[in-house]
C-alpha cells in the first residue's frame, strides 16, 4: 500500500512536469479545455465502424498521422476508426510493419532519453498501476521499441505529443485488442485517408517523407 503511494506520487509529478505550460487537464465535456481531449469532430469524433476501400485485407491496421485515427479493416470496405495520440514532430516515422506481441497491462520503462528529457521520471512502473504510461493494453510492432498502447493521460488523444508511439484510449484499446491477432498487418503513414484520399493505398506515399526515427533493431524498453 505505501509502494503504490510513492509511485503514484512519483508518476504524477513527472507527468506533470511533461505537460506544457499552457496544458490545462479537465473532464471530457469541459468546453474551455476541450481540445486536450481530443476525439474532437476535427479530427473524426470517437470510435466509429466507417467505410473503407476494399483493397485493404481483414485484419489491417492502418494507422493515419494525417487524420489522427488508427483504423482496423473488419472486412471488406469496413473498418472501425478510433482517434489516437501521434508522435511530436520530431519523433515523425511511417512505414509497414505487423504486430509482434501482445501484452495485457504491460510494464513500463522509460527509454534513456526520456530520462534524460525528464529525470523525474521512475525507472519503472508496474503494469497494472493506474499511472502506467502504455495503459492496460500494448500492441508491439515489429522489433522496433513503438507500440499501440492505452494510456493514463487520455486528455492528450488527438495531440501530437507522443515519442513515436500510437496512444489510444484505454476503453479503445479495450475493444481494438482482442480483434488483432499476432502478425497482424500495420501500416504507418502520414497521409490523411477521410473524406477524398479513402481510396488511396498508404503504401505508395513517397519515400522522401520517411524520416529517420524508425529503430534499428529488437529492444526490451518501451517508448510512449
Amino acid at each position: 500500500m505505501i509502494l503504490r503511494k510513492i509511485m503514484s506520487r512519483i508518476a504524477v509529478t513527472a507527468i506533470v512536469g511533461m505537460l506544457p505550460a499552457t496544458a490545462v487537464l479537465a473532464a471530457p465535456g469541459d468546453t474551455q479545455s476541450g481540445s486536450l481531449w481530443g476525439g474532437t469532430s476535427e479530427w473524426g469524433g470517437g470510435r466509429q465502424a466507417i467505410a473503407l476501400s476494399s483493397k485493404y485485407g481483414t485484419g489491417q491496421i492502418i494507422v493515419s498521422f494525417g487524420d489522427r485515427r488508427l483504423y482496423l479493416v473488419t472486412g471488406p470496405g469496413k473498418a472501425i476508426s478510433y482517434p489516437i495520440a501521434i508522435p511530436r514532430e520530431q519523433s515523425r516515422w511511417q512505414g509497414v510493419t505487423n504486430v509482434s506481441m501482445k501484452r495485457e497491462n504491460p510494464s513500463w520503462t522509460p527509454t534513456p532519453e526520456m530520462l534524460r528529457e525528464n529525470p523525474r521520471l521512475p525507472s519503472w512502473v508496474p503494469g497494472g498501476h493506474p499511472m502506467n504510461p502504455l495503459g492496460v493494453r500494448a500492441l508491439y510492432l515489429g522489433s522496433s521499441t513503438y507500440r499501440i498502447h492505452g494510456t493514463d493521460a487520455p486528455w492528450t488523444i488527438g495531440q501530437a505529443v507522443s515519442k513515436g508511439c500510437i496512444r489510444m484510449y484505454n476503453q479503445d484499446v479495450l475493444d481494438l485488442y482482442p480483434r488483432v491477432s499476432v502478425g497482424a498487418k500495420v501500416t504507418v503513414t502520414w497521409q490523411r485517408l477521410g473524406a477524398n484520399a479513402m481510396a488511396e493505398d498508404p503504401e505508395d506515399e513517397p519515400q522522401k517523407r520517411r524520416t529517420a526515427r524508425r529503430s534499428q533493431g529488437p529492444s526490451t524498453a518501451a517508448t510512449e
